[in-house]
């Protein structure tokens, strides 16, 4: 099972006073005791997207980083910055062609990553291209399937190349994953509840990897539940771990987990009100994939 678990590192800065107030030769001792390090160059695919649009924003004011590429099926030929309503165009137009822009950066040698958030189907042939030009890839495609993951580490192994697949960039829901796990050594009866505005891809991929998670610590749970064929008592996931979905147009994105014991309830609730909430997770992936030094296939909740 994938290690859960997230690291933050903060970096201070000198503000534009402190810098006012150093002498010529300070400046100039700092400049070539840390030489500047390129940007990181990141291509979204999947940039029309609203996430699409929210990692532009996000790439673009990082620390580090910048957008080099803008990849989609609509609003092909428009400025990307344009689309995402910033103040002034970013002169990166929205292409439909992955290897043609893949190939323009593969000539500046820097750094580049690319992001997918595209679909199931176009993953593999994605992560392909990006290896052709010698680049790394984050992947955040829901309903990623299990043999696509699967090809993927073997491709990883004979193409010498790392790739990060992100079942979830929010970084509540790591945490919650977290918390399931640990309370699952303490409790029997487990039952998940979460909302949607739409009834696609349920269960969720959150449900599932919860459920997943706890089945793999050797438990059965709910034993004492003799209503298993009963279908109002929702679906059965893993060891006897019960999901309930509950779908309305307008509810936020939000998974409960209900644990009970003897004479006590235990519950753990994440929502999800803006896709801006997947952004700093975006950006610890990017940082991840390209600090990975062996062949190797990240397939985490934890982008540690």
């Amino acid at each position: 099972m994938a290690a859960l678990s997230c690291q933050f590192h903060s970096i201070n800065y000198l503000n534009s006073q402190k810098l006012k107030t150093r002498t010529k030769h300070s400046i100039i001792s700092c400049s070539s005791s840390q030489p500047m390090q390129s940007n990181i160059k990141v291509v979204i695919n999947g940039a029309a997207k609203e996430i699409g649009r929210a990692a532009v924003l996000a790439v673009t004011n990082a620390r580090g980083m910048e957008v080099a590429g803008a990849i989609d099926t609509h609003h092909v030929g428009e400025d990307i910055g344009q689309v995402c309503g910033m103040e002034e165009p970013l002169e990166i137009p929205i292409l439909n062609d992955l290897t043609m822009v893949l190939g323009s950066i593969s000539q500046s040698k820097a750094t580049a990553v690319v992001v997918d958030f595209t679909d199931p189907s176009t993953v593999y042939d994605n992560v392909k291209q990006a290896t052709a030009f010698g680049m790394k890839s984050v992947i955040y495609v829901p309903r990623i399937k299990s043999d696509t993951v699967a090809a993927l580490s073997a491709f990883c192994d004979k193409a010498s190349m790392g790739v990060l697949v992100a079942p979830t960039l929010s970084i509540g829901s790591i945490l919650l994953q977290q918390a399931a796990i640990s309370a699952s050594f303490h409790y029997r009866n487990i039952e998940i509840v979460e909302s949607k505005s739409n009834a696609n891809d349920l269960p969720s991929a959150d449900a599932n990897q919860i459920a997943n998670n706890l089945s793999n610590l050797g438990q059965i749970y709910n034993r004492e539940d003799s209503s298993t064929d009963v279908l109002a008592r929702g679906q059965v996931l893993g060891d006897g771990i019960r999901v309930h979905s509950l779908v309305l147009p307008g509810l936020p994105s939000s998974t409960t987990v209900h644990f009970s014991g003897l004479g006590e309830i235990y519950t753990i609730k994440h929502d999800i009100t803006d896709v801006q909430c997947l952004m700093p997770g975006l950006l610890l992936a990017i940082r991840k994939v390209v600090r990975i030094k062996v062949p190797q296939l990240f397939q985490v909740y934890g982008l540690s």
